[in-house]
């Protein structure tokens, strides 16, 4: 399939216990777009993702990625990148890449390599000999590798040196085809802002605004930051 719109929020609703992790969500989200999914703790970003990803099921409401409700087929076209690292420590680099060659058709491993030599992580080490960084270096070089429709990136810069944030922003800019999305969820708004389409503010798991970045700009005269800062009162 390639529908117009790769992602389609209808209703989106999550409870846990009964609470409300996310409220009657309506989005729509085009193709070859970077996208920031921006919010405090507890607005309702992870819960989103999670859904995107059929990791959760909605309460009422439903997401579609390229038409299709989660699913076999999403899968196999969504890139997606946890928060927390997820890799098994004793696997080698080279391991981590050829399970993932293995496994999603559409993966690089030419491209895994070259992000590799340029970020200067060694194949043949183990994960367990690596810092907290350099495995969420690994984690998102894997996903960038894939040749994916959606990329879902959950605080990709969040552990990593500022010097290697410019570098994987510019392996997002570089990986990402007009076909395909990035959705970018993190709290480092003012590092990433430069590379950002278009955001969206959630609040207690409501959507409080969606806009092009360059409207923000341009009508608001701030940037998203600002507004960010200005909308959350941080």
């Amino acid at each position: 399939m390639n529908e117009k719109n790769l992602i389609v929020c209808t209703g989106l609703t999550k409870y846990y216990s009964g609470l409300c992790a996310l409220s009657d969500l309506n989005l729509t989200i085009g193709r070859g777009r970077i996208v920031g999914l921006l919010g405090p703790n507890g607005s309702g970003k992870s819960t989103t993702i999670k859904l995107m990803n059929g990791l959760l099921t909605p309460s009422k409401g439903e997401v579609r990625i390229d038409g299709e409700l989660p699913g076999v087929y999403t899968h196999s076209v969504v890139s997606y990148l946890p928060e927390r690292t997820y890799l098994n420590d004793w696997m080698k680099t080279s391991d981590v890449i050829d399970f993932f060659a293995d496994f999603y058709g559409d993966f690089d491993k030419n491209k895994a390599y070259e992000m590799l030599r340029a970020l200067d992580i060694s194949a043949a080490d183990r994960l367990k000999t690596m810092s907290k960084g350099t495995k969420e270096k690994v984690q998102l070089i894997l996903v960038m590798s894939r040749a994916a429709q959606l990329y879902v990136l959950d605080e990709p810069i969040g552990g990593v040196d500022p010097a290697a944030r410019d570098y994987i922003l510019n392996t997002i800019l570089k990986n990402y085809s007009e076909n395909s999305t990035v959705l970018i969820s993190t709290h480092l708004i003012s590092d990433i802002e430069r590379v950002l389409d278009e955001v969206i503010f959630l609040q207690r798991g409501k959507l409080v605004l969606h806009e092009t970045v360059d409207d923000i700009r341009e009508t608001r005269g701030k940037s998203v930051d600002a507004l960010f800062r200005e909308v959350f009162a941080c």
